[in-house]
């Protein structure tokens, strides 16, 4: 299995998601979370520790609510022992945390959690940002509308289900190129420009924003090239919430949230028109994160029923494009390790990985100084190479 590779490239593709959007100036404790019309990709140290924690305090957001019966994670006897080398430098657990800036670690082992840290002054019943995880969920929320029959099809053109997007560059364009970031619409992801297509429109959705990506120009057919849109997310998200008649937090909650046993609300950054964003940032509890992983580990099936068509988690997490991203494919809004392994990335250092050859998951959130860069990742990612090989060990002992 191999995590790291093409170093130039991580960079080049680290996606500094909202490094120029505006933070909203309410804060509840004004010496702690950013309190003023703040760009969030350049928050300080300590802003990030307070806000990432409370974003519904600093954005809107929609509940996602918990309730019932709480889904048990039992702690294994033996904690999993992580020792390894990056860099020709030797890494404890409590070294890579410090050195990547790790708020919330978690690794569970068939079913059981075998590591629980936290770090940044952290609780275990503070919710934490997800970034760019938030794409992943809402794929997941595509394959349980097409399970209810809201959906009929990845084959379907997007615009079936956000009709804004007729006669325009979404025009032909089917949910599964949307999915795998396909479309060929052009959309400029430039963080280091105030004026592009990103910094300006990517936390809107709404008919408005839609009909300004069905004016696009296009770059590429649909299908044939791969580049990572935001707009994409936000797209489909559209689709879940017209086919549905519900937001996405409230389905997010009754197919999953509710029904899995989350010991916690969950929330969901907006926009500014009140609709959830499907490309970015929903907040959880670190083992709420944890039982997300464990539900796709499960077939995305809740006390034996399905939640996700037959063959839906399989299809999502298939190769479906080059990414350039090391050595990672793209599926539907999951990135696809070589060896089958998958994961939903949020940048500053958030990480879903989910193993079902080895029935592992592992959850990772931090507060990375900058949105990524080759020793940033390449940290994260041999930690997560070390946490596959001591679960193999394990394994081997019979622990």
């Amino acid at each position: 299995m191999a995590f790291v590779g093409g170093h130039g490239r991580i960079w080049g593709l680290a996606f500094l998601l909202f490094a120029f959007m505006p933070a909203a100036a309410v804060a509840q404790d004004a010496d702690a979370l950013p309190a003023r019309a703040e760009r969030l990709g350049f928050w300080s140290p300590g802003e990030q520790e307070a806000g990432y924690r409370a974003m519904e305090t600093i954005f809107p957001a929609t509940t996602i609510k918990a309730g019932g019966r709480v889904r048990a994670l039992p702690v294994a006897e033996t904690p999993l022992e992580i020792d390894f080398i990056h860099e020709h430098r030797p890494y404890t657990i409590d070294d890579f945390m410090k050195a990547n800036r790790v708020s919330g670690l978690l690794v569970i082992s068939d079913g059981r959690i075998v590591i629980e840290r936290y770090g940044l002054g952290r609780r275990p019943d503070e919710r934490w940002t997800s970034f760019s995880i938030a794409k992943s969920v809402t794929s997941t929320l595509v394959g349980a509308a097409i399970r209810d029959g809201r959906i009929r099809s990845v084959a379907d053109p997007l615009s079936r289900y956000v009709p804004e997007l007729k006669g325009g560059a979404y025009e032909g364009v089917t949910l599964a190129q949307a999915l795998t970031m396909r479309s060929g619409v052009h959309w400029t992801e430039d963080y280091n420009d105030p004026a592009s297509d990103f910094s300006r429109y990517a936390t809107h959705m709404g008919p408005d924003f839609y009909r300004r990506m069905s004016a696009q120009p296009r770059d590429a057919a649909p299908g044939a090239k791969f580049y990572y849109s935001t707009a994409e997310s936000n797209l489909i998200g559209a689709a879940v919430i017209n086919a549905t008649g519900k937001s996405l937090s409230r389905y997010l909650s009754e197919k999953i949230w509710k029904p899995f046993g989350m010991e916690a609300d969950g929330v969901w950054m907006s926009s500014p028109e009140g609709l959830e964003t499907g490309g970015i940032c929903f907040s959880a509890t670190l083992r709420d994160y944890g039982r997300f992983g464990l539900f796709m580990l499960e077939g995305g099936r809740i006390g034996g029923k399905p939640v996700l068509p037959d063959g839906w988690i399989a299809e999502a997490t298939a190769r479906h494009a080059e990414s350039g991203f090391g050595d990672l494919g793209y599926g539907y809004q999951w990135w696809v390790d070589p060896s089958g392994a998958y994961r939903g990335i949020g940048i500053m250092g958030q990480a879903l990985f989910i193993d079902p050859k080895r029935k592992l998951v592992v959850v990772i959130q931090s507060a990375w100084t900058r949105a990524g860069g080759p020793e940033r990742y390449g940290l994260q990612w041999a930690f997560l190479q070390a946490a596959v090989d001591a679960s193999d060990r394990a394994a081997a002992a019979g622990r």
